[in-house]
């Protein structure tokens, strides 16, 4: 595999060529040189892929590309720091150098022309050493033979026992009954799911049904891969079909043309009903050039394929389509598979009782992933010791690169990772980073792969929109899981499967991407790290000794319990060069001196911790574009912020989550005047506005999130203006000065067309006539707003709202549902002191699943008209009367039968 690094590292010096042009006199011609050798290179080991796995000479050539690629990286690195160093200069020290009369920056011109020329030397060496030493390539390499042995373990599956297999009868239930059924046309059956998921086993159980074979005429099953001619294809299909029927094949088959065999496919297949399987399809490509050999007859043919990548599964096939996405095994059948190959040997084939948690935690390790279960089982099914047991688990990664009997969990699973572009590489193994199981929101993966440099410029889109089409990719190809939808139904938070993890770490320690601490390990030994990630809770992680080359720092310890001067010792020192610093959640109460000459610094989060103030020098960092101070204790912004002309991402509100149903629920962050002046900010939340600052808010039409506090009656019409002038705007947060403030908006003629979030926190007299409008909208939150006029006319019939969050919101002693709200999903009701009685119509939140009741204690029965709720599956009760909760109580209650259909009811009172 060619490093995937040398890839990322060659376009980022492309780009310094391109950007930094006017600043490299001097060294420009020689890092056009070095950029130059590693094309080459680059091309050389991707044409050596193509041919087969490469020799050890040439693993020795990626090592080195790769470890000079670095060193190159490192010197623009450094010229990017001297650069803005220069920037952050005073007046005085700038006017200081400048009546020396000396070239800019010359010293550093000279000293990275010196290292490039050391460097260039060593990329020449490289392939000299190569031709010296010679590199011999072998037929039947290792790749072909790892491609071969993927096949074999496939087709394998065809020769499975119905005892053998576990967890998939339902699914196969539903697959024979589309095989079956009687639809005449031709139909395309898509099972899709992640590398070892079962997907061919699951197709091959089907496949061989006695039932389903005699409903066909004529079946085969055909393996793609990644790797396939067309042509190929049809002439195995060809030689199982006529073979099965007991018919010559023809002698001049291997020279026929794709024409040719078309007609003869054609030909046999036209008059009968066929099944064919298609297992293991990665390309989108495939259909369209085998569409035409598989007549669409009336005779009820089917074609089954299997596929990682969902895109393929779903395209338009003109023909009458069904998707299967196999599910990981449960608890219990994950369970029963590890343990028929694991303890397969013992007198009464169960698992001895010492075994019995450490068992359990490796089963957990696969996440129900059948192909992962085997192959552990297999190797476990040797180790009778609690203490070998332990060490598999403990050393996943190196287990999975290194054990022969786990090497086809890896080589299928890196099939998934060799067919991602290199830009997705870098994202994939970006997930190392983070903790196992651990859950990461699609923005703040965005913003950081955005900092790290990974995301490609394209020419009419946004970085973000780029990332997010990332994403995307990464989870068609079932590569990463969603855990949480927004409600919209986009893709909010994800995590990545253990083992996909496991091969991530592998990987990332051979290409020196990322370096993981946590308490298990010892890391005194190891070589400095370009990306570390220190993970631990007890406080006793300590960072690496050399943090020269750390260009992203990430600690993850929520639950340490240390005292935060002692947590200040795992804040490393001498990384000037840093570009990523997230210490989220972690309790350190002040950010060292040293941050502030990281002067390539993007990202910076501080969110949670329990820092009290940022320093002075903010200005130095001009190259900060994402900075979160969330929930920590910062109040208030430095002067110098108003410097940071690149910031994008400015996150600054703290919620008070022990009061939130109060009206002080979240306060913003105070800000100097000119924050309103930083022209590339996108994000700016939450803010406490003063009068002047809502009037120059008019001006940052760029802004795509806004949250504003301390808001009064009297900004009504500047603040209107400015939003109104904000038409990229989808979320709008806006909080009075005080709960008896009136929060008037109805100077604002439209609102932002793109509005998707709105939290207005204040009173509300009257009830805006824009509400209507907000056709985009998908969560409206209502604060306090205490409004004696109901407001439900105003919103039932938005299209797209999904959330509706009403906490005091208004003052009468009913809410009639009378119409609309076709796509609410969840409702909330919160701290209405007169609310008695909610009545809901029928039709109206025919897709409602949630409904949460908290503090209404004068609502003494549930909403008349919830049984109508069919989608309802969450009903929460906070805070109600004693009396409605006694009347949904069992079979007892007279409101039970309203009730049963909902399958999770929770009582809080």
């Amino acid at each position: 595999m060619a490093s995937p690094a040398i890839d990322l590292l060659i376009g980022k010096i492309v780009s310094f060529l391109e950007s930094e042009v006017s600043l490299l006199e001097g060294v420009h011609d020689e890092l056009h040189k070095v950029k130059l050798e590693l094309l080459t290179m680059k091309a050389f080991l991707e044409d050596a892929e193509r041919k087969g796995a490469l020799s050890e000479v040439e693993k020795t050539w990626v090592a080195n590309v790769r470890d000079v690629s670095i060193d190159v990286e490192e010197i623009i690195d450094e010229f990017t720091y001297e650069t803005n160093k220069r920037r952050s200069w005073g007046p005085f020290t700038g006017a200081f150098w400048k009546t020396l009369r000396l070239p800019q920056n010359i010293w550093e011109r000279h000293r990275i022309a010196t290292k490039l020329q050391k460097i260039i030397k060593t990329i020449k060496d490289i392939p000299e050493r190569n031709r010296r030493y010679g590199s011999v390539r072998i037929e039947g390499s290792t790749s072909h033979h790892d491609v071969n042995r993927i096949k074999v373990y496939g087709e394998s599956s065809l020769f499975l026992k119905d005892d053998d297999l576990v967890g998939i009868t339902d699914a196969r239930k539903k697959l024979v009954g589309w095989l079956l059924s009687s639809h005449s046309q031709r139909t395309v059956i898509s099972v899709v799911g992640m590398g070892g998921s079962g997907k061919t086993t699951l197709v091959a159980s089907t496949f061989n049904n006695q039932t389903v074979q005699q409903h066909f005429d004529c079946y085969t099953w055909i393996t793609v891969s990644q790797s396939y001619i067309v042509e190929d294809l049809f002439r195995v299909m060809i030689n199982e079909l006529l073979a099965a029927a007991q018919i010559d094949v023809p002698q001049n088959l291997s020279n026929m043309s794709y024409r040719h065999l078309v007609e003869m496919l054609v030909h046999y297949l036209q008059p009968r009903r066929y099944m064919i399987v298609l297992d293991d399809v990665w390309d989108t490509n495939l259909w369209r050039s085998i569409d035409v050999a598989l007549p669409n007859g009336t005779h009820g043919s089917r074609i089954m394929l299997t596929t990682r990548n969902k895109d393929i599964a779903s395209l338009a096939f003109g023909v009458e389509s069904h998707v299967h996405q196999v599910e990981p095994l449960n608890t219990n059948e994950a369970w029963d598979l590890f343990s028929r190959r694991a303890f397969s040997g013992g007198s009464d084939k169960s698992c001895p009782p010492e075994l019995q948690i450490i068992a359990r935690e490796l089963v957990g390790k696969c996440e129900g992933l059948p192909l992962g279960l085997v192959a552990l089982g297999s190797l476990m099914s040797t180790k009778r010791f609690v203490s070998e047991w332990k060490k598999v688990y403990n050393s996943m990664s190196w287990e999975l690169s290194n054990n022969p009997t786990l090497e086809v969990v890896k080589s299928i699973l890196l099939l998934s990772f060799n067919d991602l572009p290199y830009r997705l590489k870098h994202c994939f193994l970006y997930f190392c980073i983070f903790p196992e199981d651990y859950a990461i929101k699609c923005k703040r993966l965005v913003r950081l792969w955005i900092a790290e440099g990974f995301v490609e410029e394209v020419r009419g889109g946004q970085p973000e929109e780029i990332a997010e089409s990332y994403l995307a990719e990464l989870t068609c190809r079932c590569m990463l899981q969603v855990v949480e939808r927004e409600p919209s139904g986009k893709a909010k938070k994800f995590k990545m499967h253990d083992l996909l993890r496991e091969l991530a770490i592998s990987i990332s320690e051979a290409e020196k991407f990322c370096t993981v601490y946590n308490e298990k390990e010892t890391n005194e030994e190891r070589q400095a790290p370009r990306r570390l990630s220190i993970q631990g809770s007890s406080g006793k992680v300590r960072a690496h000794k050399d943090m020269t080359k750390v260009r992203s720092f990430f600690v993850f310890a929520p639950k340490m319990m240390a005292s935060s001067s002692s947590l200040e010792k795992v804040l490393p020192s001498g990384f000037k060069l840093l570009r990523v610093l997230d210490l989220k959640y972690v309790p350190i109460q002040e950010l060292p001196d040293e941050i502030m000459k990281c002067f390539n610094l993007t990202s910076l989060n501080l969110k949670g911790t329990e820092v009290r103030k940022l320093p002075k020098r903010m200005g130095n960092l001009q190259n900060l574009e994402t900075m979160d101070i969330r929930d920590s204790n910062i109040r208030e912004l430095p002067v110098g912020i108003v410097k940071l002309q690149k910031l994008r991402h400015l996150f600054m509100y703290h919620f008070n989550y022990g009061a939130y149903k109060s009206f002080n629920s979240f306060q913003g962050t105070r800000a100097p005047a000119g924050i309103c002046k930083l022209q590339s900010l996108q994000i700016l939340d939450s803010i406490e506005a003063g009068s002047e600052l809502i009037k120059q808010l008019q001006h940052m039409t760029q802004l795509t999130a806004l949250g504003l506090a301390n808001v009064k009656e009297a900004d009504e019409i500047d603040l209107c203006k400015s939003i109104e002038s904000m038409k990229l705007m989808e979320c709008l947060t806006v909080k009075t000065s005080s709960e008896d403030e009136v929060l008037r908006m109805d100077a604002l003629l439209s609102a932002p067309p793109l509005l998707k979030t709105l939290v207005l926190t204040g009173k509300l007299n009257k009830v805006p006539l824009w509400f209507a409008s907000l056709e985009s909208l998908t969560v409206l939150y209502l604060h306090w707003s205490r409004s004696t006029e109901d407001f439900l006319p105003h919103i039932h019939a938005l299209p797209n709202l999904t959330k509706l969050w009403l906490c005091n919101a208004y003052v009468g002693n009913q809410l009639l549902f009378q119409t609309g709200f076709q796509k609410l999903s969840g409702l909330y009701i919160t701290n209405f002191p007169q609310l008695n009685l909610i009545t809901i119509e029928k039709g109206v939140m025919p897709a409602l699943k949630t409904l949460d009741i908290s503090e209404c204690m004068e609502l003494k029965r549930l909403p008349r008209g919830i049984k109508l709720l069919t989608c309802l599956q969450k009903l929460h009760l906070h805070t109600v009367p004693n009396e409605l909760v006694e009347r949904m109580r069992r079979e007892r209650g007279v409101d039970h039968s309203e009730v049963k259909h909902i399958s999770e009811i929770r009582l809080f009172h």
